[in-house]
């Protein structure tokens, strides 16, 4: 991405901006060589392809719905409801609780996706190769319900859609544990997190984001930042249960796609 073409264009310093990306680019690629806590296969691809394939759902709906290729950079309001937005009116009239989840895998266009599943890739793998895949896909389901949660009480009646909650909570989560551990390294990754999420802030502000999802993700992940234990004797000794609890974040998740599929149908 042409850093310093983006940043000009928003009215900031494109070459220092330009310049301070690339140098915290060059700081993650660093830590993304050492493997997965646990070893096995990462959950960032599947929940990518998640995020990917419920996109490409709501393009062919929008194609047999006659909206053309329109949705593929400005998708409608009842588009986006349709195919899994939290709204919430919806969920507290017609019982709809699984927005809470599926809205955190739905975009509203391109460019979204490709900017928050980029950011997923920067960030993510450096969390779950902290906490591993159990802790993580605790960590990203529960800081999407905290982010439309504060989005309720910010904006009740305003349709929402995005993966940058769940984001946010992985930033915020990383700034909690790395200043937890300490030493210079820890640190200086506490300090990137910082950094990022006072950009992704300000970048809100500049498009208009919903940075109270923001907020209630980056607080979520970050209260789980300071509780999550970093001792490896604790880790163990509660690792079922995070296993079993991961498995029913899963099973819930998968529930609230399959209620959103056949919500189609009792609308048709």
């Amino acid at each position: 991405m042409n850093w310093k073409t983006f940043f000009d264009r928003l009215g900031m310093n494109g070459t220092r901006w330009q310049w301070r990306m690339m140098k915290w680019e060059r700081q993650l690629k660093t830590i993304f060589r050492a493997p997965v806590h646990g070893g096995g296969i990462s959950l960032i691809q599947p929940i990518i392809g998640l995020n990917l394939l419920v996109f490409a759902a709501m393009i062919v709906w929008g194609l047999l719905a006659g909206f053309g290729l329109s949705p593929l950079l400005a998708p409608g309001t009842n588009l986006l409801i349709h195919t899994g937005a939290q709204f919430w009116p919806l969920v507290i009239q017609q019982g709809e609780w699984w927005r809470c989840l599926t809205y955190a895998f739905n975009h509203g266009g391109l460019i979204h996706l490709a900017f928050n599943m980029v950011a997923l890739y920067q960030v993510g793998p450096l969390v779950e190769q902290e906490i591993g895949r159990s802790r993580f896909l605790i960590l990203y389901l529960l800081t999407a319900l905290t982010a439309t949660v504060a989005g309720y009480f910010w904006h009740p009646l305003t349709p929402v859609v995005g993966a940058s909650g769940s984001l946010f909570g992985l930033i915020g989560f990383a700034a909690a544990w790395f200043h937890r551990l300490g030493g210079f390294q820890a640190l200086e990754l506490r300090n990137f997190m910082l950094k990022w999420a006072a950009f992704a802030f300000i970048f809100g502000i500049l498009v208009g984001a919903d940075n109270a999802a923001h907020l209630g993700g980056a607080a979520g992940g970050a209260v789980l930042g300071f509780v999550l234990p970093l001792d490896g004797w604790a880790r163990r000794r509660f690792e079922t249960a995070f296993n079993l609890l991961a498995g029913a974040g899963a099973a819930v998740l998968g529930l609230s796609f399959v209620l959103l599929v056949l919500s189609w149908f009792r609308q048709g």
